[in-house]
């Protein structure tokens, strides 16, 4: 798994060993970040809430396009010891936390330095946790116009409002599909 643009472009990107972890796609992932370009503008500065981690590749990838800072989440041992090994191998430790917590527990515990600009959530397929943990994230915690994402199998797709949030588009790329999410204006 490589990361797709910015600084570190072309770099390799450990993933997590087992079975338990599936990193999204090059492809979705820069796919995404096209998205994210019209949608947000540039991300330069912004602060990123990556829920359910895995290797780290979508919040190294942002922090790679010019994210100032990015926090991940994810209880897996295996996955911890990815995104640290990667942060660490990119020297992007100084611009990053993690969190080695259950992901809605933290989502509603964690109040970040600066609101997040962008949150991505790519939980286990088959559950409703992503529902659970944008709905625990504060208000507080997101940045004005911030932007979140949740990527899901397309049989089990979150509900169209979670909370104030109101989805605002969806794409599908064979079974992965990701749905955006905005606060309305």
């Amino acid at each position: 798994m490589r990361i797709v643009g910015g600084t570190f472009s072309g770099r390799v990107l450990r993933a997590p060993a087992g079975a338990a972890t599936r990193p999204t796609s090059e492809k979705v992932r820069e796919a995404l970040f096209n998205i994210l370009g019209r949608l947000l503008g540039p991300i330069d500065g912004a602060h990123v809430l990556d829920v359910f981690a895995g290797s780290g590749g979508v919040g190294i990838e942002a922090l790679s396009r010019g994210a100032a800072h990015a926090t991940f989440i994810d209880s897996g041992k295996a996955a911890l010891l990815a995104i640290r090994g990667n942060l660490a191998d990119l020297g992007l430790t100084d611009r990053a936390t993690v969190l080695p917590q259950d992901a809605v527990a933290a989502c509603a515990r964690h109040r970040p330095a600066e609101p997040w600009r962008l949150v991505f959530v790519d939980p286990p397929y088959a559950s409703d946790l992503a529902t659970r943990a944008v709905i625990a994230i504060p208000s507080e915690s997101l940045a004005p116009g911030a932007v979140i994402v949740i990527e899901h199998d397309r049989r089990n797709a979150p509900p169209d409002a979670l909370g104030s949030l109101l989805r605002t588009d969806q794409r599908r790329y064979g079974d992965t599909m990701i749905s955006f999410y905005e606060v309305p204006a």
